[in-house]
C-alpha cells in the first residue's frame, strides 16, 4: 500500500511538473509574438491565458495617421485643364487619386504630407490635367445647392449671409403667373422675404433684388474659385487677379 502511494504521489507529480511546463512555454511563445509585433509597429494582440481569458496587458494606443485627417484629405485644390484654364476645385483626396491614375500632375503644393506605406507624397494646392478636357460653356445642372453656390448663401432681397439650412429659393415670377423654374427666374432667399413676397412679385411686395440672376456661366464659377481660394496665394496666377 505504501508503495502504490508513493506511486500516485511521483504521478501527480509529474502531473504538475507538466503543466507547469507546458505554462512556461505557453508563456515564452506569448512574450516572443508580443516583441516581434512591436518592433514591426503593431500593437500587441490580447493574451489569451490557458483558462480560454483574454487579458490585454497594456491600453491600445492609435497609431497617428495623418492621412486620416479629414481637414488636410478635405481641403480645396484648385484643377486646371491642360492648357492651365482653372476649371474646377475638387478636394485632396480626388486630387491624389488623379495624380496617382496618372491623369494630372501637381503644379503648386503644400507643406503638408500625407504618407502611404511606401512613400510620402506633397499634398497639392493646384493640379492641371495632362490630357485636354472639352468644357461645355453650362455644365451646371439646375439644382438647389447650384443656386445657393452661384447666389454665395446670401438672400438676393435682404442681402443676409445665412446657412443652406435657413435659406430657401424663390421665384422671381411666381409660378402662379407662369414663371419657370430657371437660372433667371429662381434666387436664394432668408425664409423671412419669402413669406413677405408670397405669391407676388418683388415691385408688388416692396422688395428689390440686389442682382439680377443669371446662368452658372464659366465667369461666375471663375469668381467663386476666387473666393474659395482667396487664402491660398499659389491659386492667384491662375485665377487671373
Amino acid at each position: 500500500m505504501q508503495r502504490q502511494a508513493y506511486r500516485e504521489a511521483a504521478r501527480n507529480q509529474a502531473g504538475i511538473n507538466s503543466i507547469q511546463d507546458s505554462r512556461t512555454f505557453v508563456e515564452r511563445r506569448r512574450d516572443d509574438a508580443m516583441e516581434h509585433r512591436h518592433k514591426i509597429g503593431l500593437r500587441p494582440r490580447p493574451a489569451i491565458g490557458l483558462g480560454g481569458v483574454a487579458h490585454d496587458p497594456a491600453p491600445p494606443q492609435a497609431l497617428p495617421s495623418p492621412a486620416s485627417r479629414p481637414s488636410v484629405m478635405q481641403a480645396p485644390v484648385l484643377v486646371l485643364n491642360a492648357t492651365f484654364e482653372p476649371i474646377n476645385v475638387t478636394a485632396v483626396r480626388r486630387a491624389l487619386v488623379l495624380m496617382l491614375k496618372g491623369v494630372a500632375q501637381a503644379e503648386e503644393t503644400n507643406h503638408s504630407e500625407v504618407h502611404s506605406t511606401s512613400k510620402a507624397i506633397q499634398v497639392p494646392s493646384v493640379i492641371r490635367l495632362l490630357s485636354y478636357r472639352h468644357i461645355p460653356q453650362q455644365s451646371r445642372a439646375l439644382s438647389r445647392k447650384n443656386i445657393l453656390l452661384r447666389d454665395r448663401n446670401t438672400c438676393q432681397f435682404c442681402g443676409a449671409a445665412l446657412p443652406a439650412s435657413e435659406l430657401t429659393l424663390d421665384h422671381v415670377m411666381p409660378r402662379s403667373r407662369g414663371g419657370r423654374s430657371s437660372w433667371e427666374n429662381l434666387v436664394a432667399s432668408c425664409y423671412s422675404c419669402n413669406n413677405r413676397k408670397g405669391d407676388r412679385t418683388p415691385e408688388e411686395a416692396g422688395l428689390k433684388l440686389r442682382r439680377r440672376p443669371r446662368p452658372f456661366t464659366l465667369h461666375t464659377s471663375r469668381q467663386l474659385m476666387r473666393l474659395i481660394g482667396h487664402r491660398d496665394e499659389k491659386w492667384r496666377k491662375y485665377l487671373f487677379y
